[in-house]
């Protein structure tokens, strides 16, 4: 089956990305913008379902799904050769939203 023009351009857009991060610094940078962007959002996340108080659970399952699909993605990602720049923005992401939740958790003790 052929691929479609989107396609090749996800496809093209993922090389491109990791042929501009071949650069050390360009690499950490993008890194520390997903890590700071998914604090971000734990912490919002921790703080909408706090002031609501009705969603706790249906958050706590979010997250915890969130997690576990992170997690078992990392598999097919660590056995792909080259270069590991997938792996290493799905770990800032996963680092980035744990460590907002519990912030926000220490917040509204």
């Amino acid at each position: 089956m052929p691929q479609t023009r989107f396609q090749r351009q996800v496809i093209g857009a993922a090389s491109n990305l990791v042929r501009w991060a071949a650069n050390p610094w360009r690499r950490l940078s993008l890194l520390v913008i997903v890590l700071l962007a998914s604090f971000s959002i734990g912490g919002a996340l921790g703080s909408i379902t706090g002031a609501l108080a009705k969603l706790d659970p249906l958050s706590a399952g979010f997250s915890v799904a969130l997690m576990e699909l992170a997690i078992r993605a990392r598999g097919p990602l660590q056995s792909q050769p080259g270069d590991r720049l997938g792996l290493q923005l799905l770990d800032m992401a996963r680092i980035g939203l744990l460590y907002g939740l519990l912030s926000d958790g220490f917040k509204l003790v």
